[in-house]
């Protein structure tokens, strides 16, 4: 009998996912509204159900008798994902891991009493922001409860702060937003797999967004560019992390930041893969560890540590008005180290989200491969 899998929201972040399973035999049931649905060509199952709606799914799921639940890539559904394995007695964390790792403001608090270094911090429910004593700025203003740098803003002044406050009240799905510090550094993610509180380390990422205001990602690359004592040092940080926020069953995404003294601060962590191809693609591409699999197995309970297999450099560009000469590599994939390059709306925009990117293009090499305008 086929192993049955319920695989949580239909967008292009689950593809791969979706892909994956049928490719080793799982037989897959996707729930998501079907506004959002991109995977009906190849999902076996599909359910209009939102992710949000916990009783509806569980309902069917125990219909179903489905054997494991997962998403990747998305925060909002892990509440309903782990609601799920709870209930059902299924491979998953905890609902008070879900609750600290979709809500930036249970986390921070979460690592501050810990002792684990992240940014200051204040809670907003409405634009009323008047205490400029407690903040250097600039500042960064965001939503409790959204990934993909929706409703982020860098505030350089004080008159500004309410108009940023506003728009990521905007974004935010629970009407809450956070003032930070802003902390100078490097930018990286953390992959890691974790199996019955026991973490096991993937890869550290690159990252490099548009900056100010709006720090939008738009480069990703493996492995980082950081001395094996620095990797070691982060490694041990984001084991510490995922302890106290009760990450024991799941991947795991951890946005660090390096500062320029050398400390280490961790900015979020999501008890999920990471988007943008680096959990799909970038890990197998550069470790050969398929983490799409790691993930599907760990939902249906079986395990193995994971073996890192070959050292290569893997990353991704993505387009936009920015960067829209990205537009003709895609178009001619002239480089012969480009594993996968599409365009996927012909409305090339400038950024302020994640949601405002036109295309990609994925690769893998020896070195670290650089795409800009002055070479093609």
């Amino acid at each position: 009998m086929k192993k049955k899998l319920a695989i949580l929201g239909a967008s292009y972040l689950q593809r791969p996912l979706i892909e994956k399973a049928k490719e080793i035999g799982i037989e897959t049931h996707v729930f998501a509204w079907r506004d959002d649905c991109v995977i009906l060509d190849i999902a076996d199952f599909f359910y209009p159900i939102s992710v949000i709606e916990r009783e509806p799914i569980l309902q069917k799921c125990k219909e179903i008798d489905i054997h494991g639940v997962t998403s990747i890539g998305s925060d909002i559904a892990m509440p309903t994902v782990n609601y799920i394995a709870e209930k059902m007695g299924l491979v998953g964390n905890t609902l008070e891991a879900t609750i600290v790792t979709t809500d930036k403001l249970y986390m921070r608090e979460a690592l501050t009493k810990a002792g684990i270094p992240c940014p200051y911090f204040e809670l907003y429910l409405k634009p009323t922001f008047k205490d400029i004593k407690r903040f250097k700025f600039p500042v960064i203003i965001k939503p409790t409860d959204r990934s993909g740098s929706k409703g982020v803003t860098k505030v350089e002044k004080p008159k500004d702060v309410n108009v940023a406050i506003k728009r990521a009240l905007a974004n935010s799905i629970n009407g809450r937003a956070i003032v930070e510090e802003f902390i100078e550094g490097r930018e990286f993610s953390v992959e890691m797999i974790s199996y019955k509180g026991d973490h096991y380390y993937l890869a550290t990422t690159d990252k490099v967004t548009t900056g100010a205001p709006y720090f939008v990602e738009i480069e990703h690359h493996q492995p980082a560019d950081i001395s094996y004592t620095v990797e070691k040092r982060i490694i041990q940080v984001v084991k510490k992390a995922l302890d106290v926020l009760h990450i024991s069953n799941s991947a795991s995404h951890s946005e660090i930041l390096i500062t320029n003294d050398g400390s280490i601060r961790i900015i979020e962590i999501a008890g999920r893969m990471g988007g943008d191809f680096i959990g799909s693609d970038l890990v197998e591409l550069s470790t050969g560890y398929n983490f799409l699999k790691g993930v599907i197995y760990l939902s249906l309970g079986v395990f193995t540590i994971p073996q890192k297999r070959i050292d290569k450099f893997s990353g991704v560009y993505f387009l936009s008005k920015e960067r829209e000469y990205l537009k003709t590599i895609i178009e001619t994939s002239c480089d012969s180290n480009i594993v996968k390059a599409e365009i996927n709306n012909l409305n090339i925009r400038n950024l302020q989200s994640s949601d405002d990117r036109s295309g990609f293009i994925i690769y893998k090499s020896n070195k670290k491969i650089v795409f800009n305008n002055s070479i093609h």
